[in-house]
């Protein structure tokens, strides 16, 4: 046998109050009180940063991990399914099947209003194509990536305009172009002899527009061995297609180099490097050089080359005004290609959201022996970096650029050519063509005399130099003739135009790869 107690009155009326609290508390985290935004990843971030890093479990069953290239591009994502088609809304996302590269599944939500919900992964949203598969195999899969459509280019039909798949990589597109360079969300040790990290987006929050939204913002969680990040997106989709960017990164352990808004490209051959086989087209690049505008505004311009092993270069800077992979390369002529459409790429301009300190942009360049791989690395690395467990601040709004592209206001470079022309005798120097083009030359009286000032470093000996205007496109030239000390080291050199004192054009800073 056994008695029950009734509470006093005091004692209900407590425990009737918590209840109450709570149920209000719970109703206003429902409505108003609460919504995801940027500080809740940024506390994920610091959270998961003060635990050892956890490697992502590989899920992939053995029908999709042994699929060939061809054949993974087989499966496709039923376009019918899109998220926020049925309702109409601006903006679409399409979901990538993980395998061959991605074998390991990201994690996706969408943030509704104050509610945040995963996307679950289904079979039944995808064709397989010719692949042997069986649904019931892969139910526990999850998605690769995503890519965002709205309508770019057509009121009619909506285009792809940004895509995050593989680590912190996603490219975007303007009005009218077709993919080509790449930007990560950050770099670590890149080129270093110990290996380079690439940290991965490991969660996203699309957060559902509404009926007459312009823009898209998206959420990011980012991680690796030693760093995390909260990341903030914001897609402007236009002519040339804006991305802003907020981030929030916590290093788990020291780096050697940190590098911020990260672009990656493809430099084969082009204008100041032949062809390695016979090739029908004149060039090959997703970008052909390397922009930068510092603090005081001097304009920077560093042609891209595929070296034949690697090659690090970098401009110590404090608080740059911008920096960018660019394709300035305009012309199908210059390429060719039906089918890949180079001029089409975009240029891809950083701009940071205030003043970034001291520290330096960095240019790494890798040999390919095709166009498949990109070659070329550009980024920022603070001069300051942070120490572990200390929250890094950095904004930058990315332009993804064909029609109204970042350039110098007065002059700049339009082509770097390598070679001689006509020459009864080869005396084995090395002779560089450098042409701008800008308004600055318009205002110039015709019997103008414009100075090339050029300056070669300890490794090469300047032969000749001259200057004189291009009578076929309205703007000027500087021919250089060098030779070469040593010709297992590089040789830098740079020039601009100017008059008098006044300084024309951007400066040209090239670099010779050794031989």
């Amino acid at each position: 046998m056994h008695s029950t107690t009734r509470p006093s009155h005091s004692v209900f009326s407590f425990w009737s109050m918590l209840a109450l609290l709570l149920a209000l508390s719970s109703a206003l985290a429902g409505s108003s009180a609460y919504a995801f935004d940027f500080a809740d990843v940024a506390q994920r971030a610091k959270v998961l940063s003060q635990s050892s890093y956890k490697k992502p479990a590989t899920n992939l069953p053995k029908a999709v991990d042994d699929l060939s290239y061809d054949q993974y591009r087989d499966i496709r994502f039923d376009m019918d399914k899109s998220l926020w088609r049925s309702a109409k809304l601006p903006f679409e996302v399409a979901f990538f099947h993980q395998g061959l590269f991605y074998d390991h599944p990201v994690k996706i939500n969408e943030v509704i209003q104050k509610r945040v919900r995963e996307i679950k992964f289904d079979p039944r949203s995808f064709n397989y194509g010719k692949n042997p598969t069986d649904p019931a195999q892969l139910a526990q899969l999850g998605f690769a990536g995503f890519r965002v459509h709205t309508a770019l280019n057509s009121k009619k039909y909506k285009d792809e305009v940004v895509v995050f798949l593989g680590a912190s990589y996603f490219r975007a597109l303007g009005k009218g172009q077709a993919y080509g360079a790449s930007a990560r969300g950050l770099a670590i040790d890149t080129a270093q002899n110990s290996g380079e990290e690439f940290p991965q987006f490991s969660e996203f929050w699309l957060v559902r527009p509404r009926g007459n939204d312009k823009e898209m913002t998206i959420y990011a969680l980012l991680d690796s061995r030693r760093a995390t990040g909260a990341y903030r997106f914001t897609i402007k989709p236009g002519n040339d297609t804006e991305v802003d960017v907020k981030a929030q990164l916590f290093l788990r352990e020291n780096v050697t180099t940190l590098g911020i808004a990260p672009l990656t490209s493809m430099y084969f051959y082009g204008e100041n490097q032949r062809a390695p086989v016979e090739d029908y087209r004149p060039e090959v690049h997703d970008s052909d050089g390397v922009s930068v505008q510092t603090g005081s505004d001097e304009w920077i311009w560093r042609p891209l080359v595929n070296p034949k092993r690697l090659l690090v270069t970098s401009f110590a800077l404090d608080s740059p005004k911008g920096f960018g992979m660019m394709q300035r390369e305009r012309n199908f002529s210059s390429f060719q290609d039906l089918e890949a459409r180079y001029e089409k790429r975009p240029s891809v301009w950083i701009k940071p959201t205030g003043k970034w300190g001291k520290g330096r942009i960095e240019l790494v360049q890798l040999p390919t022996a095709d166009e498949t791989n990109d070659n070329a690395v550009a980024f920022w690395v603070p001069e300051l970096m942070p120490k572990p467990g200390q929250p890094y601040n950095v904004e930058y709004t990315m332009r993804w650029e064909k029609e109204s592209e970042t350039q110098p206001p007065n002059a700049w470079v339009t082509q770097t050519r390598r070679g001689h022309g006509y020459a009864k005798k080869v005396d084995g120097s090395i002779a560089l063509i450098v042409d701008f083009d800008g308004p600055a030359f318009k205002k110039l009286p015709a019997d103008t005399k414009l100075e090339g000032a050029v300056t070669i470093d300890a490794n090469g000996k300047l032969m000749e130099s001259n200057t004189y205007r291009n009578e076929v496109t309205g703007g000027w030239r500087i021919a250089v003739r060098l030779d070469r000390n040593d010709d297992t080291k590089p040789v830098e050199l740079t020039a601009h135009l100017r008059n008098g004192k006044e300084v024309l054009s951007e400066t040209w800073s090239y670099i010779l790869p050794p031989n």
